[in-house]
């Protein structure tokens, strides 16, 4: 006889704390490249995030919530000008939360971006993510967090 194993269908709570991380970071200087650590310290924070979904039982998720993860931080190394980043992701009545706080005043914009440029479609990335997954996105704090609401999928909400 063979047994074949079961799994339980993973539900997430209504309100739940996925991550909250901050990390140092040395100010860009003009037009000069961050440092190599800083930008090493997005894909960091993207695998943690991933993980984190996964343990909460939002591995359905992953994907889009890496990318959005990945453009924020990258947002806040490139164009802060601070010395300290944080992300909080959490599940609050349905929705993943995400948000990245880098203290600075600023309003994040979609900007048109040129055929051919290289960079600066970060934000329309995440507004069509967001929009996507019946959410919506903004800034908060004049600007030093800038936000993200998803709806969990039914098929994972408790």
């Amino acid at each position: 006889m063979t047994t074949t194993p079961v799994r339980t269908p993973h539900t997430v709570p209504r309100r739940v704390d996925v991550m909250s991380e901050r990390f140092k970071v040395v100010p860009r200087c003009g037009d000069a490249e961050p440092r190599a650590e800083d930008v090493c310290r997005v894909g960091v924070m993207r695998r943690i995030a991933a993980a984190r979904l996964r343990y909460c039982g939002l591995q359905a998720m992953t994907d889009d919530v890496t990318l959005i993860v990945s453009e924020l931080l990258t947002n806040a190394v490139l164009h802060s000008g601070t010395t300290e980043i944080s992300l909080n992701v959490a599940v609050r009545d349905d929705f993943l939360h995400i948000a990245v706080r880098d203290g600075m005043p600023g309003r994040a914009e979609c900007a048109p971006v040129g055929e051919t440029a290289e960079s600066g479609r970060g934000l329309t990335l995440i507004e069509a993510l967001v929009k996507e997954h019946r959410g919506t996105w903004g800034t908060g704090d004049a600007g030093a967090t800038t936000w993200c609401l998803l709806a969990v999928p039914a098929g994972v909400r408790q």
